[in-house]
């Protein structure tokens, strides 16, 4: 086996630990990781889809950042903004959450098409444009973005130019009977990510 065949598998087993009886998710979360696309995952609320992003961001020792989107929810939420330094009489950049190598959009659907545009231009060139000026996100970089069925209240589709940001768009369904009574007899999944050990540097 090649050291990318064991990387790979080394990996695997490290969110499998937290992300119980969803191999084959695990394993296209990874793919999408290493080829530096970004991940949509829809399915209801419960099913493991903001442990996937932690737990992947566990794994590679990499600075994650969760983004909970809501109707009030503003573009420079996101990227960041300019402040005025009194001191310094300049404008400073001040980063928003999306500056991370694994950025969680969860119920990224509730934000509105205003806000959810704000991921448009990182998604794409890996760069936000503040006030004409060009601030590039660290590498790798990742977007898993979470999605409620859209007959939920309070959500809005996806337009297609976001849809076509993502490298893959899975499901995370209920797990099996057993991995759903190992979950129940076991350790909390926020306790376990907590005691995770990174198998890779990001």
């Amino acid at each position: 086996m090649t050291e990318f065949g064991r990387m790979f598998g080394a990996l695997t087993q490290a969110v499998e630990q937290v992300v119980r009886g969803k191999r084959d998710k695990v394993e296209l979360a990874l793919i999408c990781l290493l080829a530096e696309g970004h991940l949509l995952v829809e399915d209801v609320p419960g099913v493991g889809k903001t442990t996937l992003a932690r737990a992947l961001s566990a794994a590679v020792d990499a600075k994650w950042t969760r983004i909970q989107f809501t109707p009030d929810l503003l573009p420079s939420d996101i990227t960041g903004v300019s402040i005025f330094n009194q001191g310094s009489s300049a404008f400073e950049f001040h980063p928003g959450p999306i500056f991370a190598n694994l950025v969680l959009a969860d119920e990224i659907n509730r934000g509105s098409p205003k806000t959810q545009s704000a991921l448009l231009e990182v998604m794409e060139e890996r760069r936000v444009s503040v006030e004409g000026s060009p601030h590039p996100v660290p590498r790798p970089f990742m977007v898993i973005a979470t999605q409620n069925p859209v007959d939920m209240d309070g959500t809005y589709p996806l337009p297609e130019a976001q849809l076509d940001r993502f490298l893959m768009r899975i499901s995370m369904g209920y797990p099996d009977h057993r991995s759903e009574v190992a979950v129940l007899a076991g350790t909390p999944s926020g306790a376990a990510l907590d005691r995770m050990t990174p198998v890779t540097t990001s």
